[in-house]
């Protein structure tokens, strides 16, 4: 039953060329193809992320003293506000690519000398901390990556290392726009390791199948790019 819920929902055969035959997202090459990214992805952000970043934060109002963990954090936009904003907590970041990881790190560490943060390099399928570690959990554009069967693994570790009533929250790219939607599938076929394809109006069925509660839930737009803002709690 659960297999079939998956299919219909999340269908997302790969591509012909995946490595290793894996049968979900190519995780090799969007690690590759991410870290040659890393140098310049920040100004990508900058330009089509950051208001949604903003209002993820305004949505989860961290506290300071939390435990937060950001999976996927890119070159450390969002990372970074996250350490500003809990200067006094613990604040992990992780992300599939070490060059991504490593500028994350590097970053918060020149800006937030004194912060407890700490980012590297991690599957966000086989996260390595223990049940209940984390207060928020956090959440920017990954899910476009992966497959339906590991954004279900994924979601399920997001619900394992969450305490109770914690937090999640995830930012997606939104497909509220035709042409952008046109765009995005056409980038997604060039390059579906890079790019993914599009997942967010069928997220919040699979984030409540997982045993999470959706609280809070926005479009937010940066230019011509739509995104969604969704915070559930465990």
């Amino acid at each position: 039953m659960e297999n079939d819920f998956l299919n219909k929902l999340l269908d997302y055969p790969a591509p012909s060329w995946a490595p290793n035959g894996l049968h979900a997202t190519p995780a090799q090459l969007t690690r590759r193809l991410y870290d040659w990214a890393a140098p310049v992805y920040g100004i990508t952000t900058n330009f089509f992320h950051s208001n949604a970043h903003r209002r993820a934060l305004e949505f989860c109002d961290i506290r300071d003293g939390a435990r937060v963990l950001e999976v996927a954090t890119g070159s450390g936009e969002m990372f970074r506000r996250l350490v500003r904003d809990n200067p006094n907590g613990s604040t992990i970041g992780v992300d599939l690519s070490p060059n991504m990881a490593a500028r994350a790190q590097g970053r918060v560490r020149r800006e937030f000398p004194a912060a407890k943060a700490q980012c590297n390099a991690v599957d966000a399928r086989r996260l390595p901390f223990r049940d209940a570690s984390f207060d928020t959990v956090v959440c920017c554009y990954l899910l476009e990556l992966l497959s339906g069967e590991d954004i279900w693994k994924t979601l399920g570790e997001f619900h394992r290392v969450l305490r109770r009533n914690g937090s999640l929250v995830l930012v997606l790219i939104g497909q509220n726009t035709a042409m952008f939607n046109r765009v995005y599938r056409v980038l997604g076929k060039v390059a579906p390791a890079f790019w993914g394809r599009q997942v967010e109006e069928r997220l919040p069925e699979l984030i409540e199948a997982g045993d999470f509660r959706i609280e809070r839930d926005a479009v937010v737009r940066q230019a011509f790019y739509p995104s969604r803002v969704l915070v559930a709690r465990k």
